[in-house]
């Protein structure tokens, strides 16, 4: 008898502005959560914030809180996360602002920097979380 696939659960954030491709903004597989990469966009209007890296990486953030919040998980519950950055001379500022959200047991973490990202974003950050 075949294993039974492991459930699989799209998780959608209501706050926070819809996936801008053919994918969701998180999946939950058993009790681990992959957050899709998010750029900097403003919930109430789906475009790109005004502002600086850090207003990007703050907005990217909250909204990676909310599909985690979706997932009744929250940055305690993340293990991994991926930075893409534009330029690798943001990297201080963006690690200014990552601080204030993962505290106590940071998790697993790499930075890579890429030549172009969607909307012209400086930066984009995806995450993996487990209950």
């Amino acid at each position: 008898m075949a294993d039974e696939p492991t459930r699989r659960e799209r998780i959608k954030a209501a706050n926070i502005p819809p996936a801008i491709g053919p994918y969701c903004q998180g999946l939950l597989v058993g009790d681990t959560l992959y957050v899709s990469g998010q750029i900097g966009l403003d919930p109430e209007t789906g475009g790109m914030i005004e502002g600086d890296i850090e207003d990007e990486t703050t907005q990217i953030l909250d909204n990676i809180g909310a599909v985690l919040k979706a997932a009744d998980m929250d940055f305690a519950h993340v293990v991994q996360v991926t930075l893409f950055l534009r330029s690798m001379s943001d990297y201080a500022l963006v690690n200014e602002v990552y601080a204030r959200y993962f505290s106590g047991a940071t998790p697993a973490r790499e930075a890579l920097e890429v030549g172009e990202l969607p909307r012209d974003a400086r930066i984009e950050i995806s995450c993996i979380a487990v209950r």
